[in-house]
């Protein structure tokens, strides 16, 4: 199940990095690039990565994965591999309680 999720699914705001645009995301599950936690263009894909990962295209779930990558996510955490297990595995946590 692949979804697309618009800048206007999205329950933040988020700024747009004009310069890396072009530049490729979030590669797998394993991808050692940095989490640019401000770029929409970053974040966009990792986000369809993971409700791809959670089977779910329930915006109630979107939104729970923003509060947790904006709220909960450490700092320490930094590679896209990281954050996507990171938020993956904590969503569905959350879920299964």
């Amino acid at each position: 199940m692949r979804i697309s999720i618009k800048p206007s699914d999205l329950k933040y705001k988020y700024p747009r990095a004009v310069t890396t645009r072009h530049e490729a995301k979030f590669q797998g599950k394993d991808d050692p690039a940095l989490f640019d936690r401000d770029d929409l263009y970053d974040i966009l894909p990792m986000l369809e990565a993971v409700m791809d990962d959670l089977g779910s295209s329930d915006a109630r779930v979107l939104h729970l994965i923003e509060d947790l990558m904006n709220q909960e996510l450490p700092r320490s955490i930094t590679t896209r591999g990281e954050v996507f297990r990171y938020l993956s595995c904590t969503t569905r946590d959350f879920l299964e309680l």
